[in-house]
């Protein structure tokens, strides 16, 4: 007897994108995006946007947050940073180590799994370098070294700072919910080994938005750092880079699992999930969801920049062929 239906999957999500090569669509990715519009209400949606998502590295500038208001004291270059998936460029791992030093520590007081850099030219330097895989190469080094940072600030134990009952992981997922304005409802172990919270992907939205429009205060440290220092927050080669270059006052970070969120200064805010998880198509949806809402009409903002981090083209012979290409 064939198996029963998955409850979820790819069939209970809309496609999203389509894989077209040589004018044939070949494939489609299926998901969510969620889209506020000025006065945070959802101007629109695609998919799933109320059920609970695991944002991924997303969630970053609202640990951030907490953070500070934990007391973290950073310059803005190193607060962007501490929202990072950094590349491990060689201005990323002098930022981590000067975020450790700012609390007289180390990098072996990290406890992110040892990794190369995710820029290709700069794993390259390290192997040719005869370098092999370490804590602060790891994308998420930033995020760690800030919480660790926090931990020092408070007088609380360094060891134990991912363990979800510590006093830094409770607080974070108290400001988590309070930005989110949804209970959290559950918490697994993101790829860095830090507690990795639940929201929907309207949560998530609402989070940046918060951050986005903040005038003053905690919100708007953290928003203006990432405003101020993109390539601190991803990379000199990384698509969210040009994306939050191109649009003035905007703030943004992606995930893994091809999660992405965007928010900008007017109050209008954006996320989206892919069910495969295919970071390709994340860039896409993004530029598409942005051109939908108008933003590219909006005065300072470079149309055709966006445009092309949503260009994603497919090869044949090693000569572009296709597309991927927004569906919704």
């Amino acid at each position: 007897m064939p198996a029963a239906a998955p409850a979820s999957g790819p069939a209970s999500l809309p496609a999203v994108a389509e894989i077209v090569r040589s004018g044939f669509v070949e494939g489609h990715h299926y998901g969510s995006l969620a889209a506020l519009d000025a006065d945070g209400q959802i101007a629109w949606s695609v998919g799933e946007v109320h059920a609970p998502v695991l944002p991924r590295s997303c969630n970053k500038p609202v640990q951030a947050l907490a953070m500070v208001r934990l007391g973290l004291d950073l310059p803005p270059d190193l607060m962007a940073l501490s929202c990072a998936s950094h590349s491990g460029e060689p201005f990323h791992i002098d930022g981590v180590r000067r975020i450790l030093a700012t609390a007289g520590l180390d990098e072996s007081a990290l406890q992110t799994p040892p990794d190369f850099p995710l820029d290709d030219e700069a794993r390259q330097a390290v192997i040719r370098a005869g370098g092999s895989k370490s804590s602060i190469l790891m994308n998420c080094s930033g995020k760690h070294a800030a919480m660790l940072a926090t931990c020092v600030v408070n007088g609380w134990d360094t060891a134990g700072y991912l363990e979800p009952e510590h006093p830094l992981q409770l607080a974070i997922k108290r400001t988590f919910a309070e930005l989110t304005g949804e209970p959290v409802t559950a918490v697994a172990v993101d790829g860095c080994g830090a507690p990795l919270l639940s929201t929907s992907l309207t949560g998530l939205a609402r989070a940046f938005r918060t951050l986005a429009v903040a005038m003053s205060g905690d919100e708007r440290r953290v928003a203006d750092a990432i405003r101020e220092n993109p390539a601190y927050v991803s990379g000199s080669t990384r698509d969210e880079l040009a994306l939050l270059t191109a649009i003035p006052g905007a703030i943004g970070k992606a995930g893994a699992e091809s999660c992405y969120a965007v928010a900008l200064p007017d109050g209008r805010a954006f996320a989206l999930k892919t069910d495969d998880g295919a970071a390709r198509v994340r860039p896409v949806l993004m530029a598409a969801a942005l051109a939908r809402s108008g933003v590219l009409e909006t005065a300072g903002v470079d149309a055709d920049a966006v445009r092309r981090t949503g260009h994603v083209p497919l090869l044949g012979g090693g000569a572009p062929v296709g597309e991927i290409r927004a569906c919704f």
